[in-house]
Parts: C-alpha cells; structure tokens; sequence
C-alpha cells in the first residue's frame, strides 16, 4: 500500500465520524469533477477518465492549479493521490472505516520541498486548516443527502 511520506517535513493527520455509509462517502470523494458543488474550498476540479490507479485530475484551490495523479484506489475503503505543485510534493491518503456510528474519514497528507521548508509551520497550518475545511464540507454534504 502507498503511504504519505513519513519524512516529510509537514504532515497532518486527521479524522472525522460521518454519519453516513461507505457508498455515499464514496461518490462525493471520487465524482472529482462534482467537487467544488459541495466543498466551497474548491474552486474547479476536472477529472480526465475514472477514478482509477494512473489517472489525472486537475483542481483549484487557494488561487493554486494542482494536478495529482491517482495512485491507489481500493474501492469505499481507501485513496491515495499526490504530485508536484508550485514546488511541493504532496501525498494525500483517505481512508473510510465502517462503523455501527458511521463511516470514520480518516485524511493524511504530507508535504515536501523548498517552499515546505522555508516555512513549515505556515504551511503545516494551511494544510490542517485546508483538511479540516474539507472534512467539515464532506460530512455536510453526505449527511445531507441521506435527507
């Protein structure tokens, strides 16, 4: 299984109970190109193909043009994407954990590279800051469209 780089100088791991099921969680993660209908923290995204290992999707947030490349997918359980932006390599892993409460959403994310360390404290608060937006915007979304 791929993994966030350990060793990288700013990491943030956080987790979140939604009160929903795998499948809803599922598709709003990987429906890409639906991103920014419901996380406000994003302003375009365009996925070019499926959700699958090798493929590429484009994104906007933050004024920042991202493009990451899908490299695990293990369907209603577990992502990972990452690559190269604006001088910093990022991995991101999610994970979805069936519980009798809920789906537990767990996000790591790593990042390195020479913007990371002229100011890892700053950008370890953005990336908590940009996760915890896109918990927040995930759990809102899926528990609303259990109606």
């Amino acid at each position: 299984m791929k993994d966030i780089d350990r060793t990288a100088p700013v990491i943030v791991e956080l987790q979140t109970t939604i009160n929903a099921d795998p499948e809803t969680l599922w598709h709003l993660h990987t429906a890409v190109n639906e991103w920014p209908t419901w996380n406000p923290g994003i302003d375009k995204a365009l996925l070019r193909g499926d959700f699958a290992e090798g493929s590429v999707f484009d994104w906007e947030t933050a004024g920042l043009s991202i493009s990451s490349t899908v490299m695990e997918v293990q369907p209603q359980r577990r992502t990972v994407w990452g690559g190269p932006a604006h001088g910093i390599e990022g991995v991101h892993v999610w994970t979805f954990e069936p519980t009798p409460e809920g789906t537990v959403v767990t996000t790591q994310e790593s990042w390195a590279g020479a913007p990371v360390d002229a100011d890892p404290e700053g950008m370890r608060a953005a990336l908590e800051g940009s996760l915890l937006a896109w918990l927040d915007a995930l759990k809102e979304a899926a528990e609303r469209s259990r109606g």
